[in-house]
């Protein structure tokens, strides 16, 4: 499977792999609220020609700001939305942000790819 890249901005960079029954999305950078617009976009984009089911990997995030959170909330509400998942494989910095509100659980944060492919329905 060959990964399509996603432009999003200078400091946001991504790819995504589409797959029989769900979106692998891999990201690398800032989500912050220079890149969140066209983040939100471009993943509520591809939620809507499906599959529903999303991972997004953002292992290589360096920083998530308020409204990067306010993006994956809203995506993750889009894929339920449309009888999908989400699920978001974290690193450290990014599982701190998330606790931080408390949207560890509603987010769905996995350790791993593997782990995320395991929980797809």
């Amino acid at each position: 499977m060959i990964a399509e890249p996603l432009n999003i901005t200078v400091s946001l960079r991504g790819t995504r792999e589409v797959r029989d029954n769900y979106q692998l999305f891999r990201f690398t950078g800032l989500l912050d609220a220079f890149s969140e617009p066209t983040f939100r976009k471009v993943i509520g984009k591809c939620i809507d020609e499906g599959p529903k089911n999303i991972i997004l990997d953002l292992s290589q995030i360096d920083f998530v700001d308020s409204s990067g959170l306010g993006a994956l909330v809203q995506l993750a509400k889009q894929a339920q939305n449309a009888e999908g998942t989400s699920q978001i494989v974290t690193n450290a910095r990014v599982t701190q942000t998330v606790k931080l509100v408390r949207l560890e659980q509603f987010l769905s944060l996995r350790p791993s790819v593997e782990v995320a492919l395991e929980n797809i329905k």
